[in-house]
């Protein structure tokens, strides 16, 4: 662990980051104590690059994460291994069709091992003489979220997602479950899969991740899945979310009672649960959050707006995200204003510390030195999604079952 980078990072904070972070810390140790549960409301594109999905796959692996939300895009990523090396190339100049690329006409190669390539063409037929175009052309390579438009990776998990979302509805199971069976332990599904712990995609991020995000969205039902997701919230004494937007139609959702959103499955004896009394930390770049906070904290501007029926976004002169209104106005609600890739190794290693954990992952800024050696480890140790370990896991499943 690089304490000495750590130490410079938490000395450049200003003091209120500082104080939200030692807040939150002790909030979360507070509850692990007591033996209570901690589950992380996790965003997509940042959480990934800055290494905090890993991060957040070794707190589940030790103890401290009970559980998580995301994006169908970051489940699609895990299953490609997180982060991958692309060479990107100039797809017409490849003789491909102009009109099925992205802007600017990038087409990716996936730099893998001969393992991994191995195992992806017993699965999918696999052209080789485009690769082979690809090795030869002209190109740049870099590190990016796995699968997602690499050839032959992204494919191979935009196909085997739609075998996936067959396999969970055959036996009753989200996808995520499913795809966690063959996911390798240093992802969330993973670590998630092996030791029983929930990993879902919310109802607002089923959009990202192509046939993943489809798959995940036909395994199980909404009903079901908004229930599974309160579920989970309402076990949690302390929600951390990250970098994620929507939030408040994620923790408030269709059953939870203190925004007033559970009020009618309440009255009709349906299920529900209450965010009273629960810490909701929220880390996130955005200062207007800081700011609607504030005015809340100063006299409970946000709540009277609500109890007057007015347009919040004109009373505080501000973009204001829907997340905004249910963070503010909870009194347990503590903002860290900053860079997740800072805020997260700051917040993990001081947990970490007091509860006397070891951890063997540690995220850390992508443009620092320990965080580009970061990025290559986990696209060097973290492995793509298995089809065989899948299905022997999934039979496996089902003799324990039987």
């Amino acid at each position: 662990m690089d304490k000495e980078l750590l130490n410079s990072l938490h000395e450049q904070l200003d003091d209120t980051t500082k104080n939200r972070i030692d807040k939150s810390v002790n909030k979360i140790v507070e509850a692990k104590e007591k033996g209570n549960k901690v589950v992380v409301v996790a965003g997509s594109g940042p959480n990934i690059h800055e290494g905090v999905t890993t991060l957040i796959a070794e707190l589940m692996r030790v103890g401290i994460v009970d559980g998580v939300t995301t994006s169908s895009a970051v489940i699609a990523h895990e299953m490609g291994g997180t982060l991958d090396k692309v060479k990107r190339c100039n797809g017409v100049n490849l003789g491909l069709e102009s009109s099925l690329l992205p802007r600017g006409d990038d087409f990716e190669l996936t730099l893998m091992t001969s393992e991994i390539t191995e195992d992806v063409c017993q699965n999918m037929k696999v052209d080789n003489d485009l690769i082979k175009k690809l090795e030869q052309a002209e190109g740049k390579t870099i590190i990016k979220a796995a699968g997602n438009l690499g050839y032959p990776m992204g494919l191979w998990i935009e196909r085997f997602s739609n075998e996936i979302s067959s396999l969970a509805r055959q036996h009753g199971l989200s996808f995520e479950e499913v795809a966690g069976l063959g996911a390798d332990e240093s992802t969330m599904i993973g670590i998630g899969a092996k030791l029983n712990l929930p990993v879902l995609v919310t109802i607002p991020q089923l959009v990202g991740g192509g046939a993943t995000g489809m798959g995940i969205g036909d395994s199980i039902s909404i009903t079901e899945r908004s229930t599974r997701l309160a579920h989970m919230l309402d076990s949690a004494e302390v929600i951390i979310e990250s970098a994620v937007a929507l939030t408040q139609e994620i923790h408030d959702g269709p059953f939870e009672r203190y925004t007033g959103h559970g009020l009618w499955s309440a009255w009709d004896d349906g299920f529900s649960f209450s965010l009273e009394g629960k810490s909701l930390i929220r880390i996130d770049l955005d200062p207007a959050l800081e700011k609607v906070y504030q005015a809340e904290q100063g006299g409970s501007a946000v709540q009277q707006a609500i109890a007057d029926g007015l347009p919040k976004t004109k009373m505080f002169d501000v973009p204001f995200r829907m997340e905004m209104s249910g963070f503010a106005r909870h009194e347990g609600s503590i903002p860290v204003i900053g860079d997740i890739g800072v805020i997260w190794p700051l917040m993990a290693c001081r947990i970490a510390d007091r509860l006397k954990l070891d951890l063997n992952f540690m995220s850390y800024p992508q443009q620092t030195e320990s965080g580009i050696t970061m990025r290559e480890s986990i696209v060097n140790d973290i492995k793509p999604i298995n089809r065989k370990i899948l299905l022997a896991g999934l039979k496996l499943s089902e003799t324990k079952q039987g």
